[in-house]
């Protein structure tokens, strides 16, 4: 079901291979931990085996949908308010933080497994509920052979269509869907079918850091032709206004590749990232967002949020960069100014030991402040 494309100036890519051989326990259909007080439930699809794609996504202190956002997670509102994307209240409390981004041009398109039947009303529903003009949306696939629908992966699929539309309402959505190799054994990877599609006309490539702590390698996260994006945590004191953004020790991943070898837009960090590729480039709030799927709202987070919320802000942002390098040159190039760099992107700089001044394997750069160096 091929479309043409317009100018599309973001992908954002949703499967991921982690590149660490994985314990038999990571066979269980689910695990449970705890952060930051809430229960955690990462679901099948997220936990990573050998040589299979996986996401990077898990519900926070419930699985089961409710009728209505549960109480206290991250809006739309609140999220562009702390990133100064709009003018929104002082602390940027969730519940009057209600001004959305108003931005977007061209595309983006959000490569994700299975076929997601209620995508259009799901997305409808969730830019109701928040205030967000409706999108301009489109499920496509390679070849003329509809993909299954795939356990667990429309929550994913909800999650990226509808925080990347959230952060640039007029870019036009397409969600390209593939099958998904689940034996492990097949001959061609039908994944890379949909990235061709959707990379046709593609500017910018973005992919999640991964959500297994530093140190954890992932592919594309660890690719030099993509932005990868990490994960950040808002902290917020007894009344709800943002005091702090931190990374979370074991959340968001961050690596320093053991195969890619360090692009020219990181030389500028040789002494972070050595002779290789580091990453992730840049951190977004990884927990804990709304989305709505089937009749229902469920609490999520991970770097699957994170990522296509930052290839949101570029989007709006219209820099309309020629390609992953020149986006990501055009940030380092802002680390390398500390002017415009303490204006441009807010510097994570606690909650692990790495997470030093400038750049780091935590966030990378830092997480976005106003939508000018993106």
């Amino acid at each position: 079901m091929k479309r043409p494309f317009e100018v599309c100036p973001v992908i954002v890519l949703s499967l991921f291979v982690q590149g660490l051989i994985v314990p038999p326990a990571s066979a269980q259909t689910s695990v449970e931990s705890v952060f930051n007080g809430h229960r955690i439930i990462i679901p099948a699809s997220s936990i990573p085996q050998a040589g299979r794609h996986h996401t990077n996504y898990f519900f926070v202190d419930s699985d089961k949908p409710s009728s209505k956002p549960p109480s206290g997670v991250e809006t739309p509102g609140s999220v562009a308010c702390v990133y100064e994307l709009v003018a929104g209240p002082s602390g940027c409390p969730v519940a009057t933080s209600t001004a959305v981004p108003t931005g977007g041009w061209g595309a983006i398109a959000l490569v994700d497994a299975g076929y997601y039947p209620t995508a259009a009303t799901d997305l409808a529903a969730f830019s109701s509920y928040y205030g967000i003009p409706q999108a301009d949306f489109e499920q496509i696939w390679p070849g003329t052979t509809r993909p299954p629908v795939e356990a667990g992966w429309e929550v994913e699929e909800a999650l990226d269509i509808e925080w990347a539309h959230a952060m640039a309402p007029q870019a036009k959505l397409y969600l390209v869907v593939s099958a998904l190799c689940n034996t492990g054994t097949c001959a061609t990877d039908p994944f890379w079918d949909a990235v061709q599609l959707a990379a046709e006309t593609v500017a910018v490539f973005f992919a999640a850091a991964g959500d297994g702590g530093l140190d954890n390698s992932i592919y594309p996260g660890a690719s030099p032709n993509v932005v990868a994006v990490g994960g950040t945590y808002f902290n917020r004191n007894g009344a709800g206004d943002f005091v702090s953004e931190q990374y979370y020790t074991g959340g968001g991943g961050g690596d320093i590749s053991p195969y890619e070898p360090r692009p020219s837009y990181q030389n500028g960090v040789e002494s972070v990232v050595g002779s290789h590729r580091g990453y992730p480039d840049v951190g977004s709030d990884f927990c804990c967002a709304a989305i709505y799927l089937e009749g229902g709202w469920t609490s999520v987070g991970g770097t699957s949020w994170a990522s296509p919320t930052f290839a949101g802000i570029v989007n709006a942002a219209a820099s309309k960069a020629k390609g992953s390098v020149a986006e990501l040159t055009k940030m380092y190039d802002v680390l390398a100014n500390p002017t415009q760099y303490a204006a441009d992107f807010y510097d994570i700089t606690s909650g692990d030991s790495l997470c030093i001044v400038g750049f780091n394997e935590c966030d990378g750069i830092g997480s976005p402040r106003t939508y000018a160096g993106k």
